[in-house]
């Protein structure tokens, strides 16, 4: 499972946090570079959730496109000739 954008900014957040309340140089070095390996892997997120989005968007209008071209053979196949002008005007 890979964390989402939102995810991966609340923990930078976090870090963030720790980083300036703690009173202990070790953990401010090692919450400053966790909030730094978060921010980069919410921008890796970010691209990755863009691409599915562009994904899913793009299957969409194929399916769309596909789903037109049936419906058009199947008023070229039908018995009926003004099947295609009904469908027209009730659309």
């Amino acid at each position: 499972m890979q964390p989402s954008a939102d995810l991966c900014r609340i923990q930078e957040a976090f870090q963030r946090r720790r980083a300036e309340s703690s009173p202990l140089g070790n953990v401010r070095s090692i919450a400053e570079k966790a909030a730094t390996a978060w921010r980069a892997e919410a921008l890796q997120a970010e691209s990755r959730e863009q691409r599915q989005a562009q994904v899913r968007l793009f299957r969409a209008h194929e399916l769309d496109r596909k789903r037109l071209s049936l419906e058009q053979l199947d008023r070229g196949l039908s018995e009926n000739p003004d099947r295609g002008c009904a469908d027209a005007v009730s659309a």
